[in-house]
């Protein structure tokens, strides 16, 4: 099988996993929105679903349901078991979506996935953290209705209260180390970069849905998931680094976003002296980024992780099928949003 045949994988199971996302809804809303008492919350529910969670690439959702028909015989894989499998994608949705509305009001950004910023809304606002945690616990709510009888019930859950907490370390690492209005360089290493982008993007990003999807499928051994995390942590800060790159050398139209990492003092991949509003400042940074020629050199890095990631999976990924991490790592390389 060559690597187009594998990445098709995604688009052949794509437009059935957004069209669960009408039933993920409906579960979370139907039997209350005429509530006497909740309907009103429930109506902002539902509206909060649905412009936070859909637009996206899907691709951690996705990466639980093409992972777990990775895994299980297609003799088992029935109705259920793969509706099951795309409601725990979508699981991993509304994190990522809770992720995104918090993180957006805590860098003040202004766009996400080609639309204002939830927050950005006229009369929503700083409401926005009340929304941001109510789509928090849906995943706990769609968990318990679709997989509370399951064996793999209680490592579900554990594995996304782990993992919340992991991304909520990362994050906090990220605010603590570029504080607002203080640039201090010194806290910039090479260390403290590795530890962000590790816990704030690398586990709910790759490790989550493939972890997710061994345990639907019955593996929960502890070497095979030290085996499969090794290698999706790597996927995962090379993900991240790409993200710094396409922050600064992005084209807006194609990623969705308006990228302000030099703005607010962030420590990147690309980091140097920045961290200033100012519109000549920031474009003061971005000229010495060109002059670096800092975009030839993100490309031959991202070539030798690259291969660096084939070499890992060669060695590591058994006994799960290395197609799992190849399919990965080809969908994030040379990736431009």
């Amino acid at each position: 099988m060559n690597g187009d045949q594998k990445l098709d994988v995604y688009d052949q199971n794509k437009q059935s996993f957004i069209q669960h996302f009408s039933q993920i809804v409906k579960v979370l809303t139907e039997d209350e929105l005429g509530h006497p008492e909740t309907g009103d919350a429930i109506a902002r529910l539902k509206e909060v679903l649905e412009y936070n969670v859909i637009g996206g690439k899907y691709q951690r959702g996705m990466t639980v349901l093409v992972t777990f028909q990775d895994l299980v015989e297609p003799s088992k894989q029935d109705a259920d078991s793969l509706q099951r499998a795309m409601t725990v994608g979508w699981c991993v949705e509304l994190l990522q979506a809770f992720f995104l509305v918090s993180d957006d009001i805590m860098d003040a950004s202004l766009t996400r996935r080609g639309q204002a910023c939830w927050y950005k809304k006229p009369g929503i606002g700083l409401d926005a953290v009340n929304d941001a945690l109510l789509l928090e616990a849906c995943i706990y709510r769609l968990l318990k209705l679709c997989c509370r009888e399951q064996p793999y019930y209680l490592n579900l859950m554990e594995l996304f209260l782990q993992t919340s907490y992991q991304t909520e370390i990362g994050q906090t690492l990220d605010l603590i180390t570029a504080p607002q209005g203080s640039v201090d360089l010194g806290r910039f290493t090479e260390k403290r970069y590795k530890s962000i982008v590790k816990y704030k993007t690398a586990f709910y990003s790759f490790y989550l849905p493939v972890a997710a999807a061994m345990y639907m499928a019955g593996i929960d051994g502890e070497k095979e998931h030290a085996n499969a995390k090794k290698i999706l942590m790597e996927i995962g800060e090379l993900f991240q680094i790409q993200d710094d790159y396409l922050d600064l050398f992005g084209d807006s139209s194609v990623t969705g976003k308006i990228g302000t990492d030099i703005q607010d003092n962030k420590c990147s991949w690309l980091v140097e002296n920045y961290g200033q509003k100012e519109a000549e400042k920031v474009a003061r940074v971005k000229a010495l980024y060109e002059e670096l020629n800092l975009q030839a050199v993100f490309t031959q890095y991202e070539e030798d992780r690259y291969s660096h990631l084939l070499s890992l999976i060669e060695q590591c990924s058994s006994p799960l099928p290395p197609a799992i991490f190849l399919r990965l790592a080809q969908k994030i390389y040379k990736r431009k949003k």
